[in-house]
């Protein structure tokens, strides 16, 4: 039997329920078709926005979506997205297609007073203007008297908005601009400088950091912006095979599904050393890391448009989620925010579409399981572990909230059924229950069979004390106790 040891008291720090975020793209289908199928659509809609899928965000309790890119974010100008006549343009970065900008600005903005999530903007900084980020942010917030606000009562929309989180730019180091870290730098703080606070809206700033161990891109942003941005980001993908040959995402043997676990679980590391180059500039830890895009990136479904990134969704999937949350858990003083990529029909999304139909995938399930951590203290465990195939078998995250505490746990053998015992210290357990999502690796939903992989009960006991459960192979649990 596994032990595992609980101390209630031990509080690591409170999980921002910002970390369960999620990213959304001009990119395939994420946003037309996936979230969006405009007013005159058959698909059942409120205001365009796809009734199904927005009730499936709300019921996993979406905390924030980030919005446009990626790298459409730096070619996109947002004063074509407003208004009867929006323009078009090509999408040069995903699959060359032609965007008709009906879904911009207040849509977004309704998309989240629909999901009651908070609105994560990064602005153009590649190919815009300082003038075009100020103004963006003006047209937003400003409740005066102003060009910018007169424009947003003309398109409909008498209040400004809410707006905390705005990003200068996106992967500026490469899909952004090609820059070096000394010419961004320079960039951020002046194009930040005109990123005004309107009444009592405030901005928290988000400054592009590396793609994944640039650590010296790290060290020049700290060393130069540190007192003018609130966050620093990271994007980091798991890629089992190469860049141009990644592999399938439902065809795999075990060597490789082991394998991306091994390179999903290399994020710790990768943010513990961003984080060390951080803080030899910032002692007071006064700026979060916040990890803007990570998952899984496979090649695309035989037969889609390359550029739009389509892929299917599996357990091996859902194990890279529990394990890769776990971590953004366990650092929660430093990481504020992390925006898996992406919510709909694209990379590791929660939710596929086609037409009017919808499937919710197995890393959708997870999100479901980890959702009571939101907002909750990160509480210390030691878990009695070993390894499979040269990677980690257990991972966990334990947290407390009012008088509840709740338990995710995963299992990564593809063969070993675990039995658990879990020893809660400075607290009593009165009842317990549990919830689990278990198949096998490459199982997966598709729109003829939507529930082949989907949460079931967990059978838990309580012995003298201790809380007993088995976990299947290949498994993510959730355990609440009371």
């Amino acid at each position: 039997m596994a032990k595992l040891i609980i101390d209630a008291n031990a509080v690591i720090g409170t999980i921002n329920r910002n970390i369960y975020g999620h990213f959304s793209e001009h990119l395939g289908r994420c946003i037309y078709g996936g979230l969006f199928v405009g007013k005159n659509s058959a698909i059942p809609n409120t205001n365009g926005i796809r009734n199904d899928v927005a009730a499936a965000l709300r019921s996993i309790k979406i905390p924030v979506l980030r919005w446009p890119g990626g790298c459409f974010a730096d070619e996109y100008h947002w004063k074509d997205g407003i208004g009867k006549n929006r323009k078009k343009m090509v999408n040069t970065h995903w699959g060359g297609v032609v965007e008709d900008n009906s879904f911009g600005t207040h849509e977004f903005l309704e998309l989240c007073e629909q999901l009651g999530c908070e609105p994560y903007i990064a602005g153009n900084l590649g190919s815009g203007t300082v003038q075009e980020m100020s103004e963006w942010i003006e047209y937003i917030t400003f409740g005066g008297l102003s060009p910018m606000a007169e424009l947003r009562k003309e398109n409909g929309r008498e209040e400004p908005w809410r707006l905390k989180y705005f990003g200068v730019g996106n992967e500026n180091w490469g899909c952004g601009g090609n820059m070096r870290a000394e010419y961004y730098v320079d960039e951020y703080r002046r194009y930040q400088t005109y990123c005004h606070n309107y009444g009592d809206n405030r901005l928290y700033k988000i400054a592009c950091g590396s793609g994944t161990e640039d650590y010296s891109w790290t060290e020049t942003l700290m060393k130069y912006c540190a007192p003018y941005m609130n966050a620093l980001s990271i994007h980091y993908y798991t890629v089992p095979g190469e860049w141009d040959k990644k592999g399938s995402a439902t065809v795999f043997d075990s060597d490789k599904y082991y394998m991306t676990i091994e390179k999903a679980r290399r994020i710790a590391d990768i943010i513990d050393a961003h984080l060390a180059v951080m803080d030899r500039y910032d002692h007071s830890h006064t700026v979060d890391l916040v990890v803007d895009e990570w998952g899984t990136w496979f090649d695309v479904e035989e037969g889609t448009n390359p550029g739009f990134l389509y892929q299917q969704n599996t357990m091996r999937d859902a194990l890279v989620a529990a394990v890769s949350l776990d971590i953004f858990n366990a650092r929660c003083t430093r990481v504020s925010m992390a925006n898996i990529a992406q919510a709909v029909n694209v990379l590791q999304s929660v939710i596929l579409t086609e037409g009017e139909r919808m499937t919710l995938t197995p890393t959708y399930h997870v999100y479901d399981l980890y959702k009571r951590h939101q907002d909750a203290q990160c509480v210390g465990h030691y878990i009695e572990n070993r390894l499979t195939a040269g990677v980690p078998q257990l991972s966990a995250s334990a947290s407390r909230k009012g008088g509840e505490m709740a338990l995710t746990i995963s299992n990564a053998s593809l063969t070993e059924v675990v039995d658990v015992g879990a020893t809660i210290l400075g607290a009593s357990v009165g009842s317990a229950s549990g919830r689990v999502l278990t198949n096998k690796a490459h199982a997966h939903n598709t729109f003829d069979a939507p529930n082949t992989v989907a949460i079931m009960m967990l059978p838990v006991q309580i012995e003298s004390g201790d809380v007993k459960f088995t976990l299947p192979p290949c498994s993510v649990a959730e355990i609440v106790m009371k």
